[in-house]
């Protein structure tokens, strides 16, 4: 009969426990010099051995023939415990005997000798499940047990463990595999059952374990019907993108081609891929990638092992830290609704739209919006902004002759018609001239969310966003912009910012400009709304 995999390889000796030197050395430590505590509490996350190095302690300190520490697993004891014949090695399941009255059995049995081992062991997984009342009833037992008996208790939440019962144990604390040491037993476990398992497929199995090494087993067990189990088979398999996709996706992002990023979530949806999953591998990419860029010399060993320092570093071209800080928000908070949204697919497309129109308010501060637009200019990277609006042409006037016998009324005043406003082309070459004469930070903005018209002695610049509307308005920036436009036209001119959705309305200027030719002789400064 198939045997799981996880099941199949769970060490048999403390030797064989991968990722948790720190304990099994102190333990055989222990073993060997017969220093042995009566209760021992192992606390970490899933897979990561607590079960397994709970059994090996109850083999060990029963073997007949110790190894340098480990158990022969060949004695009687160490087989009658391994096939279950042995019943003074008790494992207890807490979530489903968390009683007052399962601990008082225990506590019944500890009374009596062990039968056919030198010690009585009991095994409690998951002990934060007992109740508050079957924690008291183990207290004094626990404290003070007969020298025949040991307890070993197992949890993955040591936080609802009572003060009371950690202070009566020994507490080891186990650590997540890292994903190289999992990648290496990985390849192992595969060569000898005939797998053959690539590097890659090692490494990307090792990523997603999250440290856990029973899930790393599941995997593999789920592609082990792979001819080969490369990247795209585990991908394919457990149903999420694969390096290459991740990347893709990504650049897509960084365009800001709203496209081709929902082209490929569409596709990862066909595939049969987690969306959720999906948003957390972008998550985790993007995480690496600012690893890079922060922590350069040591992000080697920091990263994933999915990708290379080098993909990463071209990824981060053109994107600031504020920038992608922003988009792990995003995402962090896109992963909490997909999970519980109806249609998952339409989800993690707004959570892409969000991505590649991000405005302003994404951005942690100002000056956060301000440097992501400076490393854009600074290494190339398309910005999608939205196109100028086209001019409304005005319909023709027909005038109509009046009726002969109608009687001719005086004509009304004539209405000085508005003259049409026009695109002012040379804006380019005034922003051109500003560098290094006005604030980085706005004229960047300005190169990528703003438009000029000309209208009279006026240069109404419309801003697509409200933090290059608040740049630009800023003293000295527009002074200096109407100095530089001024040159430029040849005229004397002035700028007006205007704000998103902010439009300009016809007025008398002739006495505002006389106000502010005086102002200037008196080197009063004046705002303009």
């Amino acid at each position: 009969m198939y045997q799981a995999l996880y099941r199949k390889w769970r060490p048999l000796c403390f030797a064989d426990v991968i990722g948790q030197q720190h304990i099994t050395d102190t333990l055989r430590a222990q073993l060997r010099t017969e220093r042995l505590s009566h209760a021992y509490l192992f606390t970490g996350t899933r897979g990561t051995g607590k079960t397994t190095c709970a059994k090996i302690l109850a083999r060990a300190v029963n073997c007949e023939h110790p190894v340098n520490g480990d158990p022969c697993n060949t004695c009687p004891a160490c087989q009658g415990i391994l096939d279950g014949s042995v019943l003074d090695v008790v494992e207890i399941d807490a979530a489903s005997n968390n009683g007052v009255d399962n601990v008082r059995e225990i506590r019944d049995e500890v009374r009596y000798a062990p039968t056919a081992v030198r010690k009585k062991v009991f095994i409690i997984d998951e002990v934060h499940m007992l109740s508050p009342g079957a924690f008291n009833a183990l207290l004094k037992t626990l404290e003070e047990p007969p020298a025949h008996v040991m307890f070993i208790l197992a949890t993955t939440e040591i936080h609802k463990v009572p003060a009371t019962i950690l202070s009566r144990c020994q507490r080891f604390d186990f650590r997540r595999i890292t994903a190289d040491a999992m990648a290496d037993r990985l390849l192992q476990i595969a060569a000898n059952e005939n797998i053959y398992l690539t590097e890659g497929g090692a490494q990307l199995i090792a990523r997603l374990a999250d440290g856990a090494m029973r899930d790393a087993l599941s995997m593999l067990d789920r592609t082990a019907g792979c001819e080969t189990v490369d990247e795209q088979a585990v991908s394919k398999s457990l149903g999420i993108l694969g390096t290459t996709d991740t990347i893709r996706l990504m650049e897509a992002v960084k365009c800001g081609d709203l496209a081709a990023a929902v082209a490929e979530i569409g596709q990862a949806y066909e595939a049969g891929r987690d969306l959720s999953g999906v948003m957390d591998q972008l998550l985790g990419l993007i995480r690496d990638i600012l690893l890079v860029k922060t922590a350069s010399e040591k992000a080697e060993r920091m990263i994933s092992p999915a990708y290379t320092v080098s993909q990463l570093t071209a990824l981060g071209e053109g994107l600031a830290s504020p920038e992608l800080i922003a988009y792990s928000r995003i995402l962090q908070d896109a992963a909490g609704r997909i999970k519980a949204a109806s249609n998952r697919r339409v989800e993690a497309e707004l959570s892409l739209i969000r991505l590649c129109t991000m405005g302003g308010a994404a951005y942690d501060s100002l000056e956060g919006r301000v440097e992501a637009l400076e490393e854009k200019v600074k290494h190339g990277v398309p910005v999608m902004v939205s196109g100028i609006p086209a001019p409304v042409a005005t319909p023709a006037v027909v005038d109509t002759p009046p009726a002969a016998e109608k009687v001719l009324e005086p004509a009304p005043p004539e209405i000085e018609e508005e003259p049409p406003r026009t695109e002012w082309s040379a804006w380019e070459r005034v922003l051109e001239q500003a560098s290094g004469v006005i604030n980085m930070g706005a004229l960047t903005c300005l190169q990528i969310s703003s438009h000029a018209e000309l209208d009279g002695g006026q240069v109404l610049v419309f801003c697509e966003d409200d933090v290059t509307a608040g740049l630009a308005k800023a003293h000295p920036t527009i002074d200096r912009l109407s100095e530089i436009a001024t040159t430029v036209a040849g005229t004397a001119v002035r700028v007006k910012i205007f704000e998103p959705n902010q439009k300009p309305h016809r007025q008398n200027t002739a006495a505002s400009d006389e106000i502010l030719e005086r102002a200037k002789e008196f080197d009063i400064h004046v705002t303009e709304f």
